[in-house]
């Protein structure tokens, strides 16, 4: 077995942990704040790695793959109806993919270059979207940290790079303690912006009003009692992902995508004919 293809088995095996809503106080130590068991696993964030693209290229093809074998997903196994669920900033005429995510949940990290790779391979009818969990302490900094950076036009230069500081090369502390808004804004000024810029920015009352627009959002995909946690994904914000490998959830979230386009192309309005001229138009 080559090294990728090992690799690529470990990753498909690793049980669904995720970052729970218990937003821990402050540690001193990675495994005394994470509520995830996969600390090495998440030392593969590098989507900049060519090795490690490769092996997110291929999860994301090999979950297609399963998708067009496996039967259909089930409803309270593979996914939860969400009761009302609407899109969260996506145009009709698309289908939405949302992740809820954390810049300080390892699980997180380890999933992202698979994501990267998926929005690369997603057709134009599909708009992915990021939103931030904001379960209070350092998840609310990074929330708000994530809404300014896209004010500021550097979402998508630095939101790879933000993991790999956390996660990698640990100039961030994510969990393992406290990173102020200064120094996450020190972060952000390393990718052309003024971090006193940043950093008002992200104590704005548009960004606030941003971050409270996600948490909420989040509680009502988890109305029905289940404990949030991320990663999770949503899909035209009906279904909430659930699955029990990584490679289970991306096989699931493949197949309500397709299923999802599929209502879509049916909805479509049909172009409109041209109009008749009237009878008494005069004659070209």
């Amino acid at each position: 077995m080559t090294a990728l293809r090992h690799a690529l088995l470990l990753i498909a095996l690793l049980p669904l942990a995720a970052c729970k809503n218990d937003a821990p106080a402050p540690a001193t130590d990675a495994s005394a704040a994470s509520t995830t068991s996969a600390p090495a696993a998440a030392k593969a964030v590098s989507a900049e790695d060519p090795q490690r693209k490769a092996q997110a290229e291929a999860a994301w093809k090999a979950a297609e793959e399963a998708a067009a074998k496996a039967a259909p997903p089930v409803e309270g196994v593979d996914y939860v109806v969400i009761p009302n669920g609407q899109p969260f900033d996506t145009p009709p005429g698309k289908v939405e993919v949302v992740e809820f995510f954390g810049y300080v949940c390892p699980f997180c990290a380890m999933v992202q270059p698979t994501v990267t790779a998926m929005k690369a391979k997603l057709p134009a009818d599909v708009h992915f979207v990021y939103v931030p969990a904001a379960f209070g302490s350092m998840w609310d900094n990074y929330a708000k940290a994530f809404y300014a950076a896209q004010a500021m036009g550097i979402e998508d230069k630095t939101h790879d790079a933000l993991f790999r500081a956390i996660h990698v090369d640990q100039t961030l502390k994510g969990e393992r303690g406290m990173d102020t808004p200064e120094e996450i804004a020190a972060f952000y000024g390393n990718y052309g912006v003024d971090p006193r810029q940043f950093l008002s920015s992200m104590q704005s009352f548009a960004v606030a009003t941003k971050v409270n627009r996600a948490r909420a959002y989040m509680q009502a995909a988890f109305a029905n009692g289940d404990q949030m946690g991320t990663p999770t994904f949503l899909i035209d914000g009906k279904y909430r992902v659930k699955g029990k490998t990584v490679d289970d959830m991306f096989r699931i979230m493949n197949q309500l995508i397709v299923a999802e386009r599929a209502k879509l192309a049916t909805t479509a309005p049909a172009a409109a004919a041209p109009a008749e001229a009237p009878a008494d138009a005069p004659k070209p």
